[in-house]
């Protein structure tokens, strides 16, 4: 995800602190995520790898990002072996959950 045309004009973290932030996403997405789907078209479901205090960053990083994009919401859930993260926009941002999706791979569990 370390390019930056993807995220939205609506977004008020200072575009200084934007590629730490995606950073921090490439960091999650490439240790912790094992599968991903499109339940619906405004809705992104991605499972990631629990462990000791994994529930706690994917909080802590989705709070800091509802932040400054208003327009996701955000739902963890967490599992027996898996966190649960759902991502969901409203019609204006598809495009913004659109790349999200495509930089996190294909439908399905991931190798």
């Amino acid at each position: 995800m370390t390019e930056l045309s993807w995220v939205p004009q609506s977004c008020t973290l200072p575009t200084e602190e934007r590629p730490l932030r995606v950073a921090e996403w490439d960091a999650l997405f490439s240790e912790r995520l094992i599968s991903r789907s499109r339940p619906e078209p405004l809705r992104l479901r991605l499972d990631l790898v629990a462990g000791a205090g994994v529930e706690d960053e994917v909080r802590d990083l989705v709070e800091r990002e509802g932040c400054c994009c208003s327009f996701f919401t955000f739902e963890v859930t967490p599992g027996e072996d898996r966190v649960h993260l759902d991502i969901a926009v409203d019609q204006a941002h598809e495009a913004v959950l659109d790349a999200i999706a495509a930089l996190t791979g294909t439908d399905g569990e991931l190798p």
